[in-house]
Formats: structure tokens, sequence, C-alpha cells
């Protein structure tokens, strides 16, 4: 069995002049990624391994929820293909991880996480939010055989609110 939970990036600013790989978050980014890091740590949710975009606003995603999770830095990769918003790169990169990781978490962005879940959960989503999270079960020994599998887990930090 293998698993994968996709985290999309906090909600982020376009206050400030710089590249969109630069852009950071807004504080209701940080404080979703909060809420849905807390749910994790309900559910008792640890993967083996973190994998993040290198984006400012998906790192810093990232680096909330790993910290709330107790997860070492050393579990940790920032992965320049995961800087996509299409998905193929996302699914090239899922299909070459090794199979010694059973138990996966990856930092990124739509139009990607949509796309990803869609196709290989057995639940539909229309979008999934910033912050947002979609755990997938899937039955397979090698990630190479990657197919569809069972949506397990969707966390939308807007039912988590108290707004």
């Amino acid at each position: 069995m293998k698993t994968i939970t996709l985290i999309r990036h906090g909600k982020s600013s376009w206050k400030y002049d710089v590249i969109d790989r630069e852009r950071p978050l807004q504080s209701r980014g940080e404080n979703d990624a909060i809420l849905v890091a807390n749910q994790l740590v309900v559910n008792k949710y640890l993967p083996q391994k973190v994998f993040s975009s290198p984006a400012n606003r998906a790192l810093s995603t990232c680096r909330i929820v790993t910290k709330i999770l107790q997860i070492s830095n050393e579990k940790i990769s920032v992965v320049e293909e995961l800087y996509d918003f299409d998905g193929r790169n996302v699914i090239e990169f899922i299909k070459n991880l090794s199979n010694t990781l059973n138990n996966i978490m990856i930092f990124g962005h739509n139009h990607a996480f949509t796309s990803i879940s869609n196709i290989f959960g057995d639940r539909f989503i229309d979008n999934l939010p910033t912050s947002g999270l979609i755990t997938i079960k899937f039955n397979i020994e090698s990630w190479q055989d990657l197919k569809k599998g069972t949506t397990e887990l969707i966390i939308i930090p807007k039912e988590l609110r108290n707004d």
C-alpha cells in the first residue's frame, strides 16, 4: 500500500511586487495551515517523507505544518519539479519515488493538485482550496504502477474555521 497526502499552499499575498514563486502567505494562509496541521495531529497522521515546491508560499505552508507535526527537517525535501500547475511533473515525480517510501506528503499548487485528486482519487472535488488537503491510498507495491486509489481524507480549512 502507498499513501499520498497533497496539501495546496496557503492563501498567498499579491500585495508585494515579487515574482510568482516569491509570493508570501497572507495571515489567513498561515492560520489555515495551522488549522489543517492540527487536524492531522487529531488524525495521528505522520508521513515518512515530505516534499515541497520551492515556491515561497508552498514552502512556508510546509514549514508551518511540519513544525506542528514535529517532523524533522531531514525528512523534508524541496523539489523543483513540484513547482507545477498542470500536474504532469508532479505525477512523474511520484512515479519515480523510491518504493521504500509508502506514505508521503507533498506541498504544491493548483490546478495540479485538483487534477491529480480527480485522476487518482475516487471522490470528485471541484477545487482543492488553499491549505486544502487530500489523502489518497493506493493498492500498489511500486509507485511506477500508480493507478486509481481510494480517497481517504479531505480537509477543507473553511470547514474548520469559526467565522
